[in-house]
């Protein structure tokens, strides 16, 4: 299936996502914050990238900005829990394949990375 790099600083979290995602089929390779996350888009072949948009080092959003003009083809699929951050990221749409709010079901979370992959 795919290759997800999952770009979440919240231990819990991304281990959620990395299991639901391998129980799915998917390979997943995890980084804890946008800095490293940006190193890993940029050195290794990704399918979908998932990043929480407030992170250490490098936000997501300024990550999502900087993978849309250097590998344009790849699906980005923002994550939040702060509305005010939602509503900012909204703004984004062009850039990104999707938003999740946290906290999210894994049907929710399932259904956006089908959707962001078909894209």
């Amino acid at each position: 299936m795919a290759r997800v790099l999952v770009v979440e600083d919240e231990t819990s979290v991304a281990q959620f996502i990395a299991r639901a995602l391998d129980t799915a089929g998917h390979n997943v390779e995890l980084a804890e914050d946008g800095g490293i996350g940006y190193r890993l888009a940029m050195d290794e072949h990704f399918d979908l990238l998932i990043s929480d948009i407030r992170l250490p080092v490098v936000d997501g959003i300024a990550l999502a900005l900087a993978l849309s003009g250097d590998q344009p083809a790849l699906p980005i699929l923002l994550m939040t829990g702060f509305s005010d951050k939602f509503e900012h990221a909204t703004d984004l749409d062009e850039f990104t394949a999707g938003l999740l709010l946290k906290p999210f079901s894994l049907n929710e979370l399932l259904d956006a990375v089908d959707g962001a992959l078909a894209r």
